[in-house]
């Protein structure tokens, strides 16, 4: 199927100008109940009736797209850390030519300009122009770390190009999204508001992705670094069950999770920090509270150095972590494609050395006792800088990728082997970075990250070169096929479990098979510290 065409005119609805931003906005869905008031739809590839009403976006030769449609009702007042409501329905024909806002999170470090909103529960749809025939579809999870982020930062233009209805959405992020406190109750969606709201939305794809073209039978759930945690914790949530159809899982550390009580804990803590430590009037208190008051992050789990919010185990949403669930065999069975980049930690060294973080000899060992406790010197002795070209920077950064993504991915896909897993590994290391991470003292090589803007058409780097910008056709063909079919390919073998299994090494000189991946990352070392 042919590629997307770049520079296509944007046309808006029945034929009024607009530039269409490749911004996506979405989030938590939730469809509403009864019928869409009656309303007139137009012949138009632009205008589309969903459950709640229609909607009117923009056309180009290539695609359509559709932005800022709500999926559930604005989380709002008595909504807030509630199960995601229904939307409510609308007449006429509402505007999906923006994204919607994304949702409340600490803005302090980012360059992205637009202010953060609780009534953030949108998604976004890319499309192929009409086809008789229905369409595979991917609903793309954003990460973030479950603290920051969007939907509309992933322009899905190409994939849409090579037949496949994109989907991204926005969830509640951070203590909106997050919060375990007591008070809010220890049933239902407690501390698990983000995950139910990606429900939600896979149930609005459900029920209305047909008015796209889309398949609904032939649903992908794909995301990367926090979202592709929240596909670990798709892939064995209950209420995700039926809701797709096969798996993408990118740079996850899925086994960085807080159960219940830890969650229970912090949350007290943080509405203590907010003013709301008496628990007698701790919900009413956090309710009442402004929405930029709870921007400050929530942070629960850690990888390495780096700590995050997230999904809550022990819950009726989640009854056990992800990554013990999957590598017991508890996980739904379907197709899944999962990999890392060669690189991932050097995008977290070089932000903290950008920080002013000291990496050399003397902080070496205290460096690894923050990510590796008692371990810190067996990782060491595994891990000298000698290796690095005597960069500590490089040495710690090559320990914790092992640890917390390659071999963690490693014994998920061995777990998953019994049904078809495609793995892989990116290793362009001259990948584009952002401006800031250019300015690291030491190369950040394929980080965590740098692979998207070979999917999608993300900004703030360099452009690719002709060697990468052939790689990027290479892995959206890839992608686009195991979103139709459940494999990526004849070329790119099933993994099999063991030392030897085959992945795809993913390269601008030539992708390959490769059979070194648990070596080169010292996968034995790390089960045998029980990492």
């Amino acid at each position: 199927m042919a590629s997307a065409r770049g520079g296509q005119p944007v046309r808006r609805g029945v034929g009024r100008a607009a530039a269409a931003l490749v911004l996506l906005a979405a989030a938590v869905s939730g469809c509403a109940e009864g019928q869409t008031a009656a309303v007139e739809v137009p012949d138009d590839p632009g205008v589309v009736r969903t459950v709640a009403g229609a909607v009117r976006g923009t056309v180009a030769d290539d695609h359509r797209y559709f932005a800022g449609i709500p999926y559930a009702a604005p989380p709002l007042g008595v909504l807030r850390w509630q199960s995601p409501a229904p939307v409510e329905s609308w007449t006429g024909f509402r505007d999906a030519t923006r994204p919607g806002s994304r949702c409340i999170q600490d803005t302090s470090s980012d360059v992205d300009r637009r202010p953060p909103s609780e009534d953030c529960l949108t998604l976004n749809v890319w499309t192929p122009p009409p086809s008789d025939e229905p369409q595979p579809v991917m609903v793309w999870i954003h990460g973030g770390s479950f603290l920051n982020g969007s939907g509309d930062i992933y322009p899905a233009r190409r994939l849409a190009g090579r037949g496949v209805v994109v989907v991204t959405l926005n969830y509640r992020l951070g203590a909106l999204g997050f919060l375990a406190h007591p008070a809010l109750g220890s049933g239902g969606d407690v501390g698990n508001y983000g995950l139910a709201d990606q429900q939600a939305a896979l149930r609005w794809v459900r029920e209305n992705i047909a008015g796209f073209g889309g398949d609904p039978d032939r649903v992908t759930i794909a995301g990367e670094s926090a979202g592709g945690m929240a596909v670990c914790d798709h892939l064995v949530a209950p209420g995700s069950r039926g809701l797709f159809s096969a798996a993408i899982i990118q740079s996850a550390p899925c086994q960085a999770q807080y159960d219940l009580p830890a969650a229970q804990e912090a949350s007290t803590a943080y509405a203590a920090d907010v003013g709301c430590a008496d628990p007698r009037v701790a919900a009413d208190c956090l309710r009442s509270l402004p929405a930029d008051r709870l921007a400050a992050p929530l942070t629960y789990a850690r990888f390495g150095t780096e700590r995050l919010s997230g999904p809550v185990a022990g819950t009726e949403a989640l009854p056990e972590k992800s990554f013990t669930a999957i590598t017991s065999g508890e996980a739904a069975r379907v197709p899944v494609m999962i990999g890392t980049t060669q690189d991932e930690h050097t995008l977290f060294a070089a932000l903290q050395a950008l920080r002013g973080r000291t990496f050399d000899a003397a902080t070496y060992p205290g460096l690894l006792a923050e990510a590796f406790g008692p371990h810190g010197p067996a990782v060491a002795a595994r891990y000298p800088p000698e290796r690095y070209g005597g960069n500590v920077a490089l040495a710690y950064s090559a320990a914790v990728t092992a640890a917390e993504y390659a071999c963690v991915t490693d014994r998920m896909a061995d777990a998953l082997a019994d049904q078809p897993v495609y793995a892989y590994e990116f290793g362009d290391r001259d990948a584009p970075a952002p401006e800031p991470l250019l300015e690291a003292p030491f190369p950040v090589g394929a980080a965590h990250s740098l692979e998207l803007r070979y999917l999608f058409d993300v900004g703030g780097a360099p452009p690719l070169d002709p060697a990468q910008q052939r790689l990027s056709e290479e892995m959206v063909d890839y992608w686009a096929r195991f979103v139709a079919t459940g494999s990526p390919g004849p070329g790119w073998p099933e993994l099999t479990s063991g030392p030897a299994g085959e992945r795809m090494w993913l390269q601008p000189d030539g992708s390959r098979v490769i059979t070194d991946f648990e070596q080169k990352h010292q996968c034995a070392f790390w089960a045998g510290l029980g990492s």
